[in-house]
């Protein structure tokens, strides 16, 4: 951050020492007009700027839900697979396990997604039901060759969870750069208000326009801190994948 406050204060300086330079040359004309060639560049360039740092905080944001939503996709569908894995082992071990696979569902769903959402981060307690599944399955006595495969098959598809489960934890914590927040929010005040800054008094009808503009900026200002976050605001991820997964557990423990 200090840097991008040293670069930003070496280029005002920058600005100072031409415009003096200028006109100690006596080199152009004076330009104090509010469409003058100085405001008409300045404005173009801000507004240049702001749609740049917009579209960044718009995009990334975007980028990473779709991504994050996949991905619950992924781990919700790897439950199920570790369910339909575990009916092969011994009944007594199969049961407890697909119990646990159906109790670390609903928590993902329940408790650990409004801690995602209100806290952006995983809970503990999900971790330490994958891995007691993990040392169930690893302590099931596995004297054939098919209950081997199948303790295997069981234990690759919770490996797969896990693994899904670590791109959440991280989906969790993405957010935009605070400097390009900042950068959105200062280019659109500055734009809004460039006018009165260059000297031009708006009234009657031209307000109209002005606040038009205002208004959309700050909507479009408030939408980039409103989709900030992967599992909250307008583009939230909702555990629609684990919701699909309990009734699809529920149905292949009816035997449907």
């Amino acid at each position: 951050m200090i840097i991008y406050i040293a670069a930003a204060v070496c280029a005002v300086i920058v600005v100072i020492l031409a415009s003096r330079l200028v006109r100690r040359g006596r080199v152009g004309v004076d330009d104090p007009d509010p469409d003058g060639p100085t405001t008409a560049h300045t404005g173009a360039m801000l507004s240049a700027l702001f749609l740049l740092a917009f579209a960044i905080a718009i995009v990334v944001p975007w980028t990473s839900a779709d991504s994050a939503r996949s991905n619950t996709y992924a781990e919700s569908q790897a439950v199920v697979e570790a369910y339909w894995a575990a009916s092969r082992l011994p009944a007594a071990d199969a049961q407890q396990i697909q119990a646990g696979l159906g109790d670390y569902v609903q928590f993902v769903r329940g408790p650990e997604w409004r801690r995602m959402r209100d806290h952006g981060r995983l809970s503990a307690a999900g971790w330490a039901k994958l891995d007691a599944l993990r040392r169930e399955v690893i302590a099931v006595k596995t004297p054939t060759d098919e209950l081997q495969n199948a303790q295997g098959a069981v234990l690759d598809h919770l490996t797969e969870i896990s693994a899904a489960r670590h791109q959440r934890e991280m989906d969790a914590k993405t957010t935009p750069p605070a400097g390009l927040l900042a950068v959105t929010v200062l280019t659109g005040i500055v734009v809004m208000l460039l006018p009165l800054f260059a000297g031009a008094r708006p009234r009657g009808m031209t307000l109209i326009p002005l606040g038009l503009m205002a208004g959309l900026l700050a909507a479009g200002i408030y939408l980039v801190f409103d989709i900030a976050h992967v599992f909250r605001g307008g583009l939230a991820v909702h555990p629609d994948a684990f919701t699909g997964a309990a009734a699809e557990l529920r149905r292949i423990a009816g035997g449907g």
